[in-house]
């Protein structure tokens, strides 16, 4: 009965685990942003290769994630914010988590290439090994513009839903790139801001250690003007009308509040809060450039 017991508890706790290899949250953010740039190449895509496109995204995304576990479980260990991670912790080996990753990152490359085409495949896996292998194994412990360079990879995601469905690049989506690639300092320096002391501990040499929390502060606003303004191309270049300016317009001005507030008026919580902002900022200014693309303004 104690052995029948226990089943079902260590089998909602292993799936639970292998889940949060994954970085669910982290996944969705990357598939609203993908989804984004299949509905603005001009018509609505195929039902099929939509969902297709959207499975192998995600899939590899998740790999890259769990990919990521493993490779910083000594760091995770050490760190506040991830000791609890499964193969941090030992829940998950980390020959079963790189299987996993494999697992996920084979069948989206497979779905991909043969249910999309293979220059989303191959944007997708550089995006993966971008991330996974680039930026965590050298780009995160080497320099502390780590994220600046490593940006790349986590920007890439509308292009990859763009090339889903048109096979082409094309400079709307590359916009959506920038816009991503000027959004991540900000976003993850607050974080790393709140998080200084962890990143001292694990000796990884993000910004605020190397450089000092007052000089990443800074970094942060200027950061955030940048991203005001890169904001502003989808509207000057014509790819989006009067909606997404004035929602743009208001969703930067609030983030540079932000960003004001933790440089000259920093309470305890400022960085994360700013940095829980970042995270709205992107997924309504995505939303807002999908709802103005569908406006007809006569």
């Amino acid at each position: 009965m104690a052995r029948s017991a226990l089943l079902p508890r260590t089998w909602e706790l292993s799936w639970r685990d292998y889940f949060a290899l994954t970085k669910p949250k982290v996944v969705l953010l990357i598939l609203l942003t993908a989804v984004v740039g299949m509905l603005l190449t001009g018509s609505l895509p195929a039902p099929q290769v939509a969902v297709a496109a959207t499975a192998g995204i995600g899939l590899m995304a998740g790999g890259a994630a769990a990919i990521n576990h493993v490779l910083d479980r000594r760091i995770d260990i050490k760190m506040a914010r991830t000791y609890h991670r499964p193969v941090a912790q030992g829940r998950v080996h980390t020959g079963a988590a790189l299987a996993f990753a494999f697992l996920l990152s084979a069948t989206g490359l497979a779905i991909l290439l043969l249910w999309v085409n293979a220059l989303t495949a191959w944007l997708t896996l550089a995006s993966l090994l971008g991330y996974a292998v680039v930026y965590t194994v050298w780009l995160k412990r080497a320099t502390p513009q780590n994220i600046v360079i490593g940006g790349l990879a986590g920007a890439m995601p509308p292009l990859l839903g763009w090339t889903a469905i048109t096979g082409e690049f094309h400079g709307h989506a590359l916009l959506l790139v920038m816009i991503i690639f000027a959004w991540t300092p900000p976003h993850f320096w607050a974080l790393a801001i709140h998080r200084r002391d962890d990143y001292a501990k694990a000796d990884i040499p993000m910004l605020p250690v190397t450089h000092g929390i007052e000089f990443t502060k800074t970094c942060v606003l200027l950061y955030t003007l940048l991203l005001t303004l890169v904001c502003l191309l989808p509207w000057v270049v014509g790819m989006s009308g009067p909606l997404y300016l004035l929602g743009a317009m208001a969703l930067n001005l609030r983030f540079i509040q932000w960003a004001w507030r933790l440089k000259f008026r920093p309470g305890p919580q400022t960085a994360l809060q700013c940095f829980r902002f970042s995270i709205s900022h992107l997924m309504w200014l995505f939303v807002l450039i999908l709802a103005d693309h569908w406006i007809d303004y006569g």
